[in-house]
């Protein structure tokens, strides 16, 4: 026999939209470029989460809507307090697939096999390949 499932409260009807929610929104009519580095940051969730990433990088307009700001974004994250050298790497990498450029390798180590994924997953994608599968061998 099986146990009911509790059902999930949903947010109060005058609670605002979550960030990610808005940002997914928003980056629908955007460039392909755009899309897939807001995705990884969605995905990776804990930057998105932080304050002083959303102040960074997130504008939020007065019809309640928001966007990412990523000119001004990639001239003042490297020099934020607070972000250790895998957030500033990660971010580095997410900031060069909205703006695809070269890139050095030489901080892959410190992103850790989640960021890892995550940033390989975008770089797949912004190549066009839906075919490359990335993720934890077992």
């Amino acid at each position: 026999m099986t146990q009911p499932q509790p059902a999930v409260a949903a947010p109060p009807a005058d609670s605002p939209p979550l960030l990610t929610g808005q940002l997914a929104v928003w980056v629908r009519d955007q460039p392909h470029c755009e899309r897939i580095a807001v995705a990884a940051l969605i995905e990776e969730d804990e930057l998105l989460a932080r304050e002083d990433v959303r102040r960074l990088l997130v504008t939020e307009h007065d019809d309640g809507t928001v966007s990412c700001d990523w000119l001004a974004f990639e001239a003042r994250y490297s020099r934020a307090p607070g972000l250790t050298p895998a957030d500033k790497a990660f971010l580095g990498y997410v900031v060069a697939v909205r703006f695809p450029r070269n890139m050095t390798f030489w901080n892959l180590e410190s992103l850790g096999d989640r960021r890892l994924a995550i940033v390989l997953r975008a770089m797949a994608k912004l190549a066009g390949s839906d075919r490359i599968a990335v993720g934890t061998r077992v």
